[in-house]
């Protein structure tokens, strides 16, 4: 049998001689219904012959909830990653009936609470750890709280992408390493997840402790001199912006990328190769990072189409003149 568009729950009924209320009771494995298990398998095979995925916005707001996905941008994530890895996995979810609302996180309002408390979504989702408020909010609602950065498909790439960076350096010669933060705390927490990373590749590979400063626009060049007289002679920024940050200071400074200060960023932003040397930087397989996102949610939703994506690299390394 084939149908013209999307499957519907009358297309799986006719399929397999039952009623569209039978087929609504089976896949929504309904209790207190008594259905033989020679018709439970027609209404699966039929289900599955036909590519008929329930609608599960439909299903919740028969329930009372909104049926939404709740995608979160924390406050810490900056460039345009976390927006491009939303929006791949709203198409992706609104194929399959299910809505999915990204909101930005903010430092002074309860707008991620006040979302969770209105929307009542089924669950939420974020490529990083969420602030206080929001991860309280979340708590109290009693919800699945997908965080993207953790989900085994993705190896660990906090560790992977420092190892990647400090193995580069080293290949150049480098052993006194330094990590730039950006010089507002709002953005602190995203330093802190990459400079473990970074801290642990030093380590494995017996290198001195690595510096860390906190840089400015206005004290970057006082930052860099603090540094290249310390002995240091690379840097990994938290992100491809700071490390703009830092090349300006090197600039001001009267030094010399990468002949007195290598700069490394990581999230390989559109300007990366437009900076003065280009910036060597760390690029992020976006689709790769939705999809296994995607199938997290289907899981936790109990729709999952496949087994989960196999563990893959999701980060390359961009070699340009700052290093």
């Amino acid at each position: 049998m084939s149908v013209k568009g999307r499957p519907t729950k009358a297309d799986v009924a006719r399929l397999a001689n039952v009623s569209t209320a039978t087929v609504s009771y089976v896949l929504n494995n309904s209790v207190g219904r008594t259905i033989s298990a020679q018709t439970r398998a027609a209404v699966h095979t039929a289900a599955a012959e036909l590519g008929y995925r329930p609608n599960l916005a439909a299903r919740n707001l028969a329930r009372g909830k909104s049926g939404v996905i709740l995608y979160i941008v924390p406050q810490l994530a900056g460039g345009e990653m976390p927006m491009q890895v939303g929006t791949h996995m709203t198409t992706e979810l609104t194929r399959r009936g299910i809505m999915q609302v990204q909101l930005f996180e903010t430092e002074h309002d309860d707008a991620v609470a006040d979302a969770i408390n209105h929307l009542q979504p089924i669950a939420v989702t974020s490529l990083f750890p969420l602030g206080r408020k929001a991860s309280g909010a979340v708590k109290d609602a009693a919800i699945p709280h997908i965080c993207v950065h953790t989900l085994p498909g993705l190896g660990d790439p906090q560790y992977s992408v420092g190892q990647m960076r400090v193995d580069h350096l080293v290949s150049r010669g480098h052993r006194n390493l330094a990590f730039a933060y950006s010089g507002d705390r709002r953005w602190r927490a995203l330093g802190d997840y990459w400079i473990d990373g970074v801290r642990r590749a030093a380590d494995q590979q017996g290198l001195p402790d690595v510096v860390v400063r906190a840089v400015t626009p206005d004290d970057s060049a006082a930052v860099v001199r603090e540094l290249h007289a310390a002995g240091v002679t690379a840097v990994c920024a938290q992100s491809d912006e700071v490390a703009f940050v830092v090349l300006d200071g090197i600039r001001r400074a009267g030094l010399r990328c990468p002949d007195d200060l290598a700069v490394m960023g990581v999230d390989a932003t559109a300007l990366s190769r437009f900076s003065v040397p280009a910036l060597t930087t760390v690029e992020f397989d976006r689709t790769a990072i939705a999809e296994v996102a995607l199938s997290a949610v289907l899981a936790e939703l109990g729709v999952a189409d496949d087994p989960g994506p196999a563990a893959r690299d999701i980060a390359t390394l961009i070699t340009r003149e700052s290093t």
